[in-house]
This record gives structure tokens, sequence and C-alpha cells, in this order.
């Protein structure tokens, strides 16, 4: 799957819309993949990493700006014709500092799209290398399982720790990935700023949206 990745990402990618509430979600008429994870987890550099631009997805120092479910066109084979699949950048969760009535609202957004979604192929739960995985990603987690929403868990900033550490959280993710029905048994590990592991996140979308 890696070239054929390669090729679908390197295509046109072009942000489509945002939308506050799920009236304003695009028609379910492409395969979807959904982004999910902790604020400040590294999700708009992999999400411009993964598609090789450089302001595709807004990075910000201030975790939580992103408050709104986010959807990008991946591929176009003719003129007017719909997109291959669709990227969906869903708000992060965790530290955001944001009143509890905004977190509150961006939390039933994401619930209602997970579980209602019928074009959702696939999630990705990034986890921070830096980190592991906290209760927060748990609660995830098992509302994907609840969903039926398979997902890969996927380490990003694997560049800013040593090999022995990454070689631990790797392990206790994989662990914790094997408590929960819907986790995908491939863990995926990413760094955005050396890319690595990228073309194996490419390689499992794209294998995403082909699976029945």
């Amino acid at each position: 799957m890696t070239e054929p990745a390669r090729k679908l990402f390197a295509g046109p990618v072009t942000f489509l819309k945002s939308a506050p509430d799920l009236k304003f979600l695009p028609d379910p008429d492409v395969p979807e993949v959904a982004f999910a994870g902790r604020s400040n987890v590294g999700k708009s550099s992999l999400l411009n990493r993964l598609t090789n631009r450089n302001a595709l997805a807004r990075t910000s120092n201030t975790p939580g700006r992103t408050q709104e479910l986010n959807f990008f066109d991946v591929g176009a084979p003719e003129e007017g014709a719909l997109p291959v699949m669709r990227l969906v950048d869903m708000p992060g969760y965790g530290f955001a500092k944001a009143p509890k009535d905004v977190v509150r609202k961006w939390r039933h957004l994401v619930n209602d799209y997970l579980r209602g979604r019928v074009v959702l192929k696939r999630a990705l739960v990034l986890i921070d290398a830096r980190h592991g995985v906290k209760d927060v990603d748990r609660e995830v987690m098992t509302m994907l399982d609840k969903a039926a929403v398979t997902y890969h868990l996927v380490i990003t900033k694997a560049d800013k720790i040593k090999a022995s550490e990454l070689a631990a959280v790797s392990a206790a993710t994989e662990a914790e990935g094997r408590k929960h029905v819907a986790a995908h048994p491939k863990l995926l590990v990413t760094s955005s700023e050396k890319d690595f592991g990228i073309a194996e996140l490419r390689a499992a979308v794209l294998e995403a949206i082909q699976s029945n």
C-alpha cells in the first residue's frame, strides 16, 4: 500500500469545511478517516506531514484551538468528481483551556459524529510518546469500542524521547490496545518532525478506506 498511498497524498488535498454541529456535516458519500487526540498531541503537525502540506491544518501553541470538525478532501480522480476520501480533524480533548460548557459541546459533537457516521472507516487515536496513554485517551478508546469504530493507536513525537523510552511506551501502548475490542492490532509510531513512520501511516489510511 505504501506507493499507492504516497501517490494519493501527493495529489490534490483541499480544505472542504468546518462543522460546528452535526447538521453542517458534508453528505456521507465518501469514506472518512478521523484524527482524535489530546490537545497538544501534535495532531495538526501530523496532518500536515501526512498530506505533504505546510499549513493544511492549523498548528498553534495554544492547545484546544480546533473547536469544530474540520473536513479535508483527498484526491479527485477527475474534474467535478467526488474525492477519494476525507480526513476529519476532530477537536482535541484533555487539556484545552476553554470554558467547561464549550468543552462539553466539543465532546457531544465528537461523540455523536463517531456513533452515527456511516462512512467513517477508521479513527486514529494519537498518543504523545512523552506521556503515553492517559485516562482521557482510555475514555475515547472505550467510546470507540462502544461505537464499533475500528481505530489505530498512533504514537506521535517519537523523536522527542530516547529509543529505550520509545520501546517501553510502544509496548505499554500495544498492551493497552489489546484491552479494547475496536483497537487495530498494528501500532503506528510516528514523528512529524523527522518524517518517521509517515509512509506507514499513509498506507494504513489507504487500507482503512478500502476495507469493508
